[in-house]
């Protein structure tokens, strides 16, 4: 019985202890409004299928500044314009970190593109890749080609469904992730290739299903980043389709830049970068970076760059 009421005590103490330094935090902080969070779960209760919209939804009630609670985490969201400016250009340095979240570590090899990593040299580093090299004026010109190319052979397609009724939304989606799929690989996965005797590493529906699940996975919101101690269980099962999908990207990738290496090597002295692979390649080779792109870099980098292009 002694025994019995000496963890009831400890347990009453701490639970105490818990709601005073909650009562202290909340008069320390002049915190913007949010609904009242649930035990355990915060307002993950009030997030559906399409977080965006629950999130408006909520905007509509508490303002344009509110808090809600994710789980263990407390999460400010700013929805108008004047927010936006605040928090991506007045105090982006303060905001421009990002949680580690599943799809992070799993979908762009442990947070090793500009999506996902941390704010710090890496992070500057690859902002500067961006900027200077990878999305530079002169870079977007030199792929115009690519776009009337494919602008042309849309043109085409069309005038061969004369007279018959088209989906135009499928027309246009395959010119965009043929562009895409040019500028950043060198080439289409989203069409049958020509050469019958080239063995295809992924078929085009293949192709388009894995950038499908990429973009879905990345948009998920999964209850292990916001209650970590249950993460190990994947309620829902996103953690395992997010190891199935790296996998598949990474065999993709390997062979990309495979094919990328041999035609640098066999070009010699007369190479020079075509696609977004080739330049992440010569970057990589680049000594004088502050920090070394690893050859898993340039596969995050050149995966993301899909994703952003495509957004």
């Amino acid at each position: 019985m002694e025994t019995w009421v000496s963890y009831a005590f400890v347990w009453l103490a701490t639970v105490s202890l818990i709601l005073l330094a909650s009562r202290l935090r909340h008069r320390k902080f002049n915190r913007p409004p949010g609904p009242k969070p649930w035990p355990i779960i915060g307002n993950l209760n009030l997030i559906g299928e399409l977080p965006h919209r629950s999130l408006h939804a909520l905007s509509q009630k508490y303002g344009p500044l509110m808090q809600v609670q994710f789980g263990s985490f407390p999460v400010v969201v700013g929805s108008s314009v004047d927010m936006a400016k605040t928090i991506l250009k007045t105090h982006d340095v303060i905001f421009s970190g990002r949680p580690k979240t599943a799809a992070g570590k799993y979908t762009t090899y442990n947070y090793s593109d500009i999506t996902w990593s941390p704010y710090g040299p890496y992070w500057r580093q690859a902002r500067k890749m961006c900027l200077m090299e990878l999305f530079s004026a002169k870079r977007l010109e030199s792929y115009e080609y690519i776009r009337v190319e494919e602008l042309q052979a849309l043109l085409k397609t069309l005038h061969k469904s004369s007279g018959r009724p088209i989906n135009l939304k499928d027309h246009l989606t395959d010119v965009s992730l043929n562009v895409i799929s040019r500028m950043v690989l060198g080439k289409k996965y989203t069409a049958k290739s020509s050469d019958h005797h080239e063995k295809e590493i992924v078929t085009p529906e293949e192709f388009k299903e894995m950038l499908d699940e990429l973009f879905l996975l990345n948009g998920v919101l999964d209850i292990g980043d916001s209650i970590p101690w249950v993460a190990f269980l994947d309620l829902q099962g996103y953690i395992k389709r997010m190891k199935v999908l790296s996998k598949k990207f990474d065999r993709f990738m390997e062979h990309v830049l495979d094919e990328h290496e041999s035609r640098r090597t066999t070009e010699d002295k007369n190479w020079e970068p075509k696609d977004m692979v080739d330049v992440l390649l010569q970057l990589a080779s680049d000594p004088n970076l502050e920090v070394k792109l690893e050859r898993h870099g340039v596969k995050a980098f050149s995966q993301v760059l899909r994703l952003i292009f495509n957004c």
